[in-house]
């Protein structure tokens, strides 16, 4: 509870600082120093938003992951009950017949046959075969009470699992309306961003940050590789495959704008689709960038490493390591995208390679 009301809070404060900005553009003809200033707290806050879906994302991921779980275990244990319930009826039934055995078979009075004058091998062995009848029942009477004691155990771990199910359904419909708030804040401050950028210069030169930064990134990302655990990198002989299904929107090397083109590609997929590690490797950035948004960049070794932008939300961080088709991510549209999609980089030593060389279509 008192994380929903912070994450309102929080909320709040950014529909705030947005309606000021909005109030500012809207009340003056800007000139080129002021109107860039708004843009960058523009950014800061679209970097606000973008970061609070991501949380918001990852806890419904988290959420959905834990019914399915929940759901398996009740399935796993209606089946056990099942099986006890069987098991128990034919306990009852096979003990039913050792007593009806006994009754028709009498009481035995040990003093009388020590009085019958039957030889003492017959007593011994009439003494012996009661005493296994006796053991028998009480092997099968104790079997029945360990049975019917783990089918109470089994119902009152149904109940409780129940009680989970149904908590985890109403915190799923409190986190999809926080994500439901969090994208409409982030489309409102998306559409006065673009506002600010109503000239291909102002274009131009957003993109060119956005270059800069991720140039930036790379070379943090080449120093961590220094630190990591030795791996095979990556081989253009065996395939691997693409890391999210989808249609490219954008191909290697084509043009961006201007002279700036593509260093990967970008791949139209629906929103909360799963992205996985195209290969082992340890992850060596995880968080927003400038222009791409949610981003994770794996080292899989001998200089390789594969960038994943634009998610919704991380469900990796620096430091972890993954292996091949492991989810690492969820498509989405961060980094100031209209569209659903992921981006996707190869790179070896820092320098972009063709993603088609090493993933199959």
């Amino acid at each position: 509870m008192l994380s929903m009301q912070l994450q309102a809070s929080d909320l709040e404060q950014r529909q705030s600082d947005l309606k000021q900005l909005q109030s500012q553009i809207n009340k003056q003809q800007s000139d080129l120093q002021n109107t860039n200033k708004q843009r960058e707290k523009l950014v800061n806050l679209l970097k606000k938003d973008e970061k609070a879906i991501a949380s918001a994302a990852k806890k419904v991921n988290e959420t959905q992951t834990s019914l399915a779980e929940t759901d398996k275990q009740l399935s796993k244990l209606h089946k056990r009950q099942q099986e006890l319930s069987k098991l128990k009826e034919r306990q009852q039934e096979s003990l039913a017949n050792q007593l009806a055995s006994a009754y028709l078979a009498g009481n035995h009075d040990y003093s009388k046959m020590l009085l019958n004058q039957q030889s003492p091998a017959t007593i011994e062995r009439l003494l012996t075969y009661y005493q296994y009848l006796n053991n028998a029942r009480m092997a099968s009477i104790n079997s029945l009470q360990e049975t019917m004691k783990e089918l109470d155990d089994i119902t009152q771990e149904q109940s409780n699992q129940k009680d989970r199910l149904n908590k985890l359904v109403l915190d799923q419909q409190q986190q999809a309306k926080q994500l439901t708030l969090e994208q409409g804040q982030r489309q409102n401050t998306l559409a006065l961003l673009q506002k600010t950028l109503n000239n291909s210069g102002a274009r131009l030169e957003q993109l060119q940050i956005e270059q800069a930064s991720l140039k930036r990134v790379v070379e943090q990302a080449i120093a961590a590789m220094k630190h990591s655990p030795k791996m095979d990198g990556l081989s253009s002989k065996n395939k691997l495959s693409w890391p999210t299904k989808g249609r490219i929107r954008s191909g290697f090397g084509s043009q961006r704008s201007g002279q700036v083109k593509w260093k990967g590609v970008t791949v139209a997929a629906p929103e909360g689709q799963v992205i996985t590690a195209i290969a082992p490797g340890k992850i060596i950035y995880a968080d927003w960038l400038r222009g791409f948004g949610m981003v994770l960049v794996v080292d899989h070794g001998k200089g390789y490493m594969s960038l994943y932008g634009h998610a919704q939300t991380l469900l990796k961080n620096a430091g972890d390591l993954v292996s091949k088709g492991e989810s690492v991510a969820l498509v989405g549209r961060s980094g100031g995208q209209t569209e659903a999609g992921l981006y996707f980089e190869v790179r070896h030593k820092g320098q972009a390679v063709d993603p088609a060389r090493y993933c199959k279509r």
